[in-house]
């Protein structure tokens, strides 16, 4: 049905918005996330969702110009309609620093408009920014402010001194084209394995179990109720 002239593209998306933003299933419990292991950890790998304040992506769809009165569905994406995202306030409350070992390495993705919130974030959790260990090309561009993006960055943190290591020739670039949205290359955890063979090793916000990897997070919790319930 057309919508009346007098209608903005604002009041239009912002009950959409709120319908199709995912709401952490926790909230309003004593935790917005299920309990961590009682382990320590000499490798940490997070992938944050981080949340970026309702913003929502459009096409030309919102231009009432050309979208004549609103007649065709508005086109929008964030992350939010996704996954629950969390503020780093949010972040920052989750007690990593009691999974991590004395010595231990954290990689953790960020979205480029969070490189700062990233870095207070590990270190919050009890790390030092040393450098960035991974640069994934997506093979594919997304609009930006300023450049259009293609890359995403993973950074290292470290927490007193570096595990043995293996593995001394791992590559900082990965080129793989994006599958899922917020997917990571497998290739990452792969080349984390190289560099930390024997280590015990944690992936955080993780959405799947993997071989030789302790996982954690909503999706991951083995939790079949709350499972069910993201996917509403």
């Amino acid at each position: 049905m057309p919508v009346k002239d007098n209608l903005s593209g604002y009041s239009i998306y912002s009950p959409l918005q709120r319908d199709k933003s995912k709401e952490n299933p926790l909230k309003g419990s004593n935790s917005l996330f299920p309990e961590l292991p009682d382990k320590k950890f000499e490798v940490i790998y997070a992938d944050p969702p981080w949340d970026y304040n309702g913003k929502v992506q459009f096409d030309r769809t919102l231009n009432k110009d050309i979208n004549r009165k609103y007649s065709k569905p508005i086109f929008m994406s964030s992350a939010s309609f996704k996954y629950p995202t969390m503020r780093l306030e949010e972040l920052t409350s989750i007690p990593i620093s009691d999974i991590a070992d004395e010595n231990c390495i954290l990689f953790m993705w960020t979205t480029n408009p969070h490189l700062e919130q990233a870095i207070k974030l590990g270190n919050s959790w009890g790390f030092k920014y040393k450098t960035v260990a991974f640069v994934w090309n997506k093979m594919v561009h997304n609009p930006g402010q300023y450049t259009m993006s293609y890359c995403e960055l993973c950074l290292l943190f470290k927490k007193g001194k570096i595990p043995e290591r293996g593995a001394r020739n791992v590559k900082q670039l990965v080129t793989a084209p994006r599958t899922g949205h917020s997917a990571k290359p497998l290739e990452v955890r792969e080349r984390i394995n190289k560099i930390f063979p024997i280590q015990e090793k944690i992936e955080l916000f993780a959405r799947a179990k993997y071989e030789g990897w302790h996982s954690w997070g909503l999706e991951a919790s083995g939790d079949e109720q709350l499972f069910n319930l993201l996917l509403k």
